[in-house]
């Protein structure tokens, strides 16, 4: 009964593991999740049928399986990291792990049911079976985001499931190898197995390090999975050039960042009355705060990043304060730990009692590349983000790439003028990322007026005003296409994204 629900455990946990490595490696969790999801109980329907032809020495039978997809899924991991660099085999690799260790997790519960039939009735064995089934899954699929990913990773909970899964083996050759002589030659490989999964627990920084250096051109300089996301900092090994990634996608690197963030931040701080209460969604390297920091009338910065361990780097690691310039310890910051959408939507009651309004909004969070993104750039989202504006407030965003990702990039304006907003969209170049793209909105009672917009006399390194009256001009490649509303109930936004990306 025990055997029945670690293997439920370790069956949902190796399906949740590679999902998790899909959706890090390729992006569209929805897909990688439906796709691994989908094909492991095609699998196990497999497996499950395949039992039908095991009449004799089921004991003998199950030990090998355990043995079999204990190896297998506790390799899963390490076997798509390595196979990521060549391109062409990630899918093919992928597919083949999911079928074999589908199908072998599908042996083993009708092979469990069979041999405790043999001293309980069999509907009881089914029922107490299928019981500790579904338990097993429970726990599994629970302790995986709350426990092994955060606390372990990707690499330590592959590692650590297979060593668990194993353990059914070693109870089974404990209690039946006196009853069942034939299974004691199995002791050889369940105990190489466990040493070779041993060392690979011990072993999985340096193979995680490995891993992740065939991802990134660059050294990695620091690396944490975090409960939220993966976050690796690398830096050129001649000219020392910083860059961050989350989960696998750039989000700064150190020689252009400034043009973004220049890009993003002065137009915004520039347009009408000066800016006296801001609110940053995302912005969590402190970098964009550097620059609002830069104007005088600036009285409180809220700065909105779900993920504490992001903050806490930028405020501790040296190469990221040296450019943030500690912007984070400024006494008008105020950093919160929450989902940006919960956190707009529970700010309009906070400012209505106060009655003051954000009068600079500015959205820094990372590209639509996963529903959870997604709704972070819907039309209920900008909605909630009306409310807390002031009448004459300004919003901007990022939208990615008017050419990489026109579609998705178009979508974002009409998803803000569907939540009443006016827009302006505007562009600009970096070396790191190519042409990237933002929109500038105000409430659509307040008529937006660019005629004229001088930016303020602040330090500046890139933009200039001929520079942002150049960056309103799309090319024909980039112009503006007609293009959906991105809602959270019929999310399109990371479809065109991710179709973008794939083209």
């Amino acid at each position: 009964m025990l055997s029945v629900l670690i293997v439920a455990l370790c069956g949902i946990a190796y399906e949740l593991i590679i999902a998790a490595v899909s959706s890090y490696l390729l992006g569209n969790s929805i897909a990688q999740f439906s796709i691994t999801i989908g094909l492991f109980m095609f699998a196990m329907g497999i497996g499950s049928y395949l039992t039908k032809f095991m009449k004799e020495n089921l004991v003998e039978r199950f030990i090998q399986i355990e043995i079999a997809v204990a190896l297998i899924g506790g390799l899963s991991a390490a076997i798509l990291f390595v196979v990521f660099p060549f391109y062409a085999l990630y899918k093919p690799t992928m597919y083949g792990l999911i079928l074999i260790i589908g199908t072998l997790v599908g042996l083993e519960i009708p092979l469990l049911t069979r041999i405790i039939s043999r001293s309980n009735s069999f509907s009881d064995s089914l029922a107490h079976v299928l019981s500790l089934d579904y338990i097993g899954a429970l726990i599994g699929s629970v302790s995986f985001p709350l426990l092994l990913l955060p606390h372990l990773g990707l690499f330590r909970s592959s590692f650590a499931i297979g060593l668990l899964n194993i353990s059914v083996a070693i109870i089974a050759l404990v209690l039946l190898g006196k009853s069942h002589p034939k299974v004691r030659w199995a002791w050889f490989p369940a105990l190489a197995v466990i040493a070779f999964l041993f060392f690979g627990l011990l072993a999985s920084s340096w193979i995680t390090k490995y891993a992740e250096g065939q991802l990134f051109a660059n050294e990695i300089i620091y690396a944490e999975q975090t409960p939220y996301q993966r976050i690796v900092l690398t830096s050129h090994p001649r000219n020392g050039e910083v860059r961050l990634y989350l989960d696998g996608h750039l989000q700064f690197a150190a020689a252009d960042e400034h043009r973004y963030h220049e890009a993003l931040v002065h137009p915004i701080m520039s347009y009408g009355r000066p800016p006296k209460s801001i609110l940053v969604l995302g912005g969590g390297d402190g970098l964009a705060v550097r620059e609002i920091l830069k104007f005088p009338s600036v009285e409180s910065i809220d700065v909105v990043d779900i993920d504490p361990k992001m903050t806490d780097i930028s405020q501790t690691l040296g190469p990221i304060r040296r450019m943030n310039e500690d912007s984070l310890q400024d006494s008008r910051v105020r950093l919160i730990h929450v989902d940006a959408f919960n956190f707009v939507q529970e700010a309009y009651q906070a400012r209505l009692k106060s009655g003051n309004w954000y009068d600079r909004i500015l959205i820094d969070l990372p590209d639509p590349h996963s529903e959870a993104l997604n709704k972070l750039y819907s039309k209920e989202f900008y909605g909630l983000i009306h409310r807390i504006l002031d009448q004459d407030g300004v919003l901007v965003t990022q939208s990615g790439s008017p050419i990489i990702t026109r579609e998705a990039f178009w979508c974002v304006a009409e998803t803000l003028r569907a939540a009443s907003f006016s827009t302006l969209s505007y562009r600009t170049h970096l070396n790191s990322f190519g042409e990237w793209g933002f929109h500038l909105a105000v409430k659509d009672s307040n008529p937006l007026d660019l005629k004229g917009l001088q930016l303020a006399d602040v330090k500046r390194r890139f933009l200039t005003d001929e520079v942002f009256l150049a960056s309103q001009v799309f090319s024909l490649d980039t112009a503006p296409i007609p293009s959906p509303v991105n809602s959270i109930f019929e999310p399109k936004l990371y479809l065109l994204y991710e179709a973008g990306l794939q083209r």
